[in-house]
């Protein structure tokens, strides 16, 4: 299944798993694994008790023998990380991050995001090609979330690296000791950073969301200051990687598609369901995955206390039996939510986040070059070889100068 083919397009695998039937077992996949392909079958799945988040010590160890001990620090951190609990321990965790994330929290961060877009928009040349992943999609969410914590800004080639390890295990079905050893290690370099974040705010409370857990800690039982540490990190990885690939992902659909592009700069008001729809053709995480609790019966067959179960995201979010026309990008398209934030307790804390910073930076990209294209049209695009996080290595597009300031106030949606 999974393969250079895959990694450039998976769509068509998935279609074909689809027709074959709503639920296979996959020897290679992570060790062995059920995969569910039907929009109908993920959504339930994502919000069932009996399918839990609690794998990450299952991930680690499926590097090999060496892994169960030589990666004991990874499993402890990660096993505190929100992603990877569950009911009541997740609950409570949630409503102590919950207070980052409030609606009152982001208006405020609306404007530091505009001014981040426009001074990496400043830097790329007009008339020239550039590559709109290492100029903008990468370094923009790193920035975003080093505001959001409170952190220099200044460190982010060190987020950006740390982030791409993990996430090469991650998405990994059947990592390589080595590539284990690269995530621990960047995951525990994480870890200690903020340890050293924390003694300061300790110190010298701030406003940001670091200085929120920190008030929550010293409440006492509230969080723990291991379970604040996996959060941040959390955070700074989870966060880095889905708003760059949409971004990247989503630029690259619309290119592809010039009239949907162009109908979107005819009218910007369009671009909150287009994003929607963005996320739904070009899913940034193409699967999740949960271990079982209990025997579960599905589709004829039974799946054992202990399976993992994939629930694929990306093939569910083009399943016609939920979507008209489903490999069509359709930004006018209103047929109910994709599932690329999840569903259910666990859906993505940070999906509103997400939403309104691809916002503002599409907003700004479409007001400021026009004239976007793609460098080269007919050429293949370079995708990462990662299964779970759908990504461009580099997208080259090209713009014409626009007479506009470069200059705005924020977008008047979070004024």
């Amino acid at each position: 299944m999974i393969n250079s083919a895959f990694h450039n397009n998976p769509y068509p695998t998935y279609q074909a798993m689809r027709e074959a039937g709503p639920l296979h077992w996959n020897e290679e996949f992570c060790g062995g694994a059920w995969l569910l392909t039907e929009y109908a079958d993920v959504a339930s799945v994502l919000r069932d008790p009996r399918f839990s988040v609690r794998r990450a010590g299952g991930w680690a160890n499926s590097s090999g023998p060496q892994a169960m001990q030589e990666l004991r620090e990874f499993k402890r951190i990660f096993s505190r990380s929100l992603l990877f609990v569950d009911a009541p321990q997740h609950t409570r965790l949630r409503q102590v991050m919950n207070a980052g994330f409030k609606p009152s929290a982001l208006h405020t961060l609306a404007p530091k995001i505009q001014q981040l877009v426009d001074g990496l928009l400043d830097q790329i040349p007009a008339n020239a090609q550039f590559d709109f992943m290492s100029a903008f999609a990468r370094p923009l969410p790193a920035l975003v979330i080093a505001e959001m914590l409170g952190i220099d800004g200044a460190d982010r080639s060190e987020f950006v690296a740390w982030s791409d390890d993990i996430a090469d295990f991650i998405g990994s079905p059947t990592p390589t000791i080595d590539i284990a050893r690269r995530a621990q290690t960047s995951l525990i370099a994480m870890n200690e950073y903020f340890r050293g974040i924390l003694a300061q705010r300790r110190l010298h409370l701030g406003e940001d969301l670091i200085s929120q857990l920190v008030i929550a800690e010293a409440s006492g039982g509230i969080i723990t200051t291991k379970e604040l540490l996996a959060q941040c990190c959390t955070l700074l990885f989870a966060g880095h990687e889905t708003t760059r690939n949409l971004l990247g992902n989503g630029m690259l659909a619309l290119l592809q598609h010039p009239q949907q592009w162009q109908a979107l700069q005819n009218n910007p008001a369009l671009l909150p369901s287009a994003l929607k729809e963005l996320l739904r053709f070009d899913s940034p995480v193409q699967y999740s995955g949960r271990r079982l609790k209990v025997d579960v019966e599905m589709h004829g067959k039974t799946m054992k206390k202990g399976d993992l179960v994939i629930p694929l995201i990306g093939a569910a979010n083009r399943d016609p039996a939920k979507f008209t026309d489903p490999d069509a990008l359709d930004i006018h398209r209103n047929q109910g939510a994709h599932l690329s934030f999840g569903y259910g307790p666990h859906v993505c804390i940070g999906a509103t986040l997400t939403y309104m910073e691809a916002e503002i930076a599409m907003r700004s990209v479409m007001r400021r070059m026009p004239g976007l294209t793609l460098a080269n049209p007919s050429d293949t695009q370079s995708w990462g070889q990662n299964a779970v996080y759908r990504s461009l290595n580099a997208l080259p597009l090209h713009f014409t100068a626009a007479a506009t300031s470069s200059s705005s106030p924020t977008e008047a949606a979070y004024a």
